[in-house]
């Protein structure tokens, strides 16, 4: 008998190397194609939030996949071509910087989610979430605590994000030079704060954060519908 996603416990995973014990737990039980989903740049200030997807085949593997946060950007750009080779089925779903102030992180977060598995071009019978919040839904999650760090699709999916994000916030680099997004890909740091202090937001930044409120704006639209930096999921 499958047992339905959301009567799933939460799972909490000491591994510290990636495996695919969760995923062979789940084809035993008779699911067909699990999903690997896992998100980027939601504490950025300016870039799009991304999310990755990713299928992996039962009998062939890819070595020294790691959570992204634990491998050089080197080391991504390294494994990237790889694990598109490798995946069955992948993806990455964005929403844009306007998506994010005007639906808010928690509705723009499932948007990307939901593009992205969308894009797989499959019909998901199990999701694996990274973390405590499923933003996937639809009855089909299986969250993971640290799922980054212990489940393979996720790991998987979660350089893929990285990547794909990193390379869009280098591509932006050339357009606005002052803001180190080459280096920083939009996330906060002094450079970024100073540039901001200094010429106000790009057409790239989210508007609604509440730092926002006090640098200059020289006319251009804004947003403040969310009262804090970080939105509480929901």
């Amino acid at each position: 008998m499958v047992v339905p996603m959301a009567m799933a416990p939460l799972l909490r995973s000491s591994r510290k190397i990636p495996g695919l014990g969760v995923e062979r737990g789940l084809w035993e039980e008779g699911h067909e194609v699990v999903v690997g989903v896992d998100e980027v740049g939601r504490g950025a200030w300016a870039g799009p939030l991304s999310v990755g997807a990713a299928v992996l085949p039962r009998d062939r593997r890819v070595y020294k996949v790691r959570d992204s946060k634990m491998l050089t950007s080197e080391q991504r750009e390294f494994l990237f071509d790889r694990l598109t080779e490798w995946c069955v089925a992948w993806c990455v779903g964005h929403a844009s910087q306007e998506e994010c102030d005007r639906l808010g992180m928690s509705a723009a977060q499932k948007l990307a989610a939901r593009r992205a598995i969308d894009g797989l071009g499959l019909q998901p019978s199990a999701v694996l979430v990274d973390g405590t919040w499923d933003f996937v839904g639809g009855g089909l999650s299986r969250r993971i605590v640290r799922g980054d760090a212990s489940c393979l699709s996720i790991a998987t999916a979660s350089i893929l994000a990285k990547v794909t994000r990193d390379r869009i916030m280098r591509g932006e680099a050339e357009h606005f030079p002052a803001f180190d997004f080459d280096r920083n890909k939009g996330y906060p740091c002094p450079r970024h704060k100073a540039a901001l202090a200094a010429f106000g937001p790009t057409s790239i930044h989210r508007r609604a954060w509440i730092f926002m409120e006090h640098i200059p704006w020289a006319g251009v639209h804004r947003y403040s519908r969310q009262p804090t930096l970080w939105e509480e999921a929901s």
